[in-house]
């Protein structure tokens, strides 16, 4: 038997997760740091990290499943110059 953790419970584990988040955003209509939230601490208990990695992996991997994780939003870099222009002076 091979030292280390078992890759089909892993592999269980991270479609469970995935199927909770689903739960959580979709039927419940959950925000997504809420759902990530009670994933990471009340069900799973993990860091949100690595509830996010796990739910990214299993998308690409399943290309045709509802579970999709949400894009990263980048925010812009404001300027001090850029900020003086909405300044009511």
């Amino acid at each position: 038997m091979p030292k280390g953790r078992n890759k089909q419970l892993i592999a269980n584990r991270n479609e469970a997760l995935c199927r909770r988040w689903y739960y959580w955003t979709e039927m419940e209509r959950l925000r997504f740091d809420d759902a990530l939230k009670i994933l990471s601490e009340r069900e799973f208990f993990i860091s949100e990290q690595r509830v996010l990695a796990i739910i990214r992996e299993y998308s690409r991997m399943n290309p045709d499943s509802d579970i999709k994780p949400k894009p990263k939003v980048k925010v812009p870099r404001l300027t001090s110059a850029q900020l003086r222009l909405f300044a009511g002076e």
